[in-house]
């Protein structure tokens, strides 16, 4: 069995950072995915591809993976810088600006 330890990334969605603070413990998938000649649709017999499991820190994850012989990988998160504007959201309803409205 091989595994991921990842903090999952905001969504496109949203700006927000929700969901974002615990670390995922994710299976990777062991077999190949075959196309069911009935119906079409893509299926696998491997089910641990469909466990992801949360822990409040990378540490704690870790630990479960090494306790159980798990074979992991960390994917450290590329953290992004907050845009924060100097005239915050108003600024785009100012009735003082200097320059054209460019939209």
């Amino acid at each position: 069995m091989r595994a991921r330890i990842y903090q999952p990334a905001k969504t496109a969605m949203s700006s927000g950072t929700a969901k974002t603070k615990s670390w995922v413990l994710e299976f990777a998938q062991t077999s190949a995915r075959e196309v069911d000649p009935l119906m079409g649709w893509t299926s696998s017999d491997d089910t641990q591809t469909q466990v992801k499991m949360s822990f409040e820190s990378k540490d704690a994850a870790v630990d479960y993976a090494q306790a159980n012989g798990i074979e992991f990988t960390v994917q450290e998160p590329k953290k992004r810088g907050a845009n924060i504007r100097a005239g915050g959201y108003g600024e785009n309803f100012a009735t003082n600006r200097r320059g054209a409205w460019t939209h």
